[in-house]
């Protein structure tokens, strides 16, 4: 079975991928692009979920508040992409996601 992927761009990419995997529930790491980016400004990780601990619905709930805490950040840095790669390879750009949206990537 594929690992869930989730792909973060955004100046503040590393720290809301470190947030995003303190999930409790869920268990995972994550690598720093290395490739030169398009923009100074712009960092992107990877992250790799390995395990779900707990209802796909709780889970859900908790990345749709994560990622709204960050965009809801109207000073500082914060991160501008989120794209969800599910394990049959179903893709989810979070842009106002749904729980049910998101659940059904992790379940897939």
């Amino acid at each position: 079975m594929a690992d869930i992927r989730v792909a973060i761009e955004g100046e503040d990419a590393i720290a809301a991928t470190e947030e995003l995997l303190a999930i409790p529930g869920i268990s995972g790491d994550y690598t720093v692009n290395t490739e030169v980016p398009e923009r100074e400004t712009v960092v992107a990780t990877v992250a790799t979920i390995v395990g779900i601990v707990g209802g796909a619905i709780a889970i859900a709930e908790q990345i749709r508040k994560w990622y709204q805490e960050y965009q809801a950040k109207q000073s500082g840095k914060r991160i501008e992409k989120v794209l969800i790669v599910g394990r049959n390879g179903r893709r989810l750009l979070l842009k106002n996601p749904t729980v049910e949206e998101i659940r059904q990537i992790l379940e897939s």
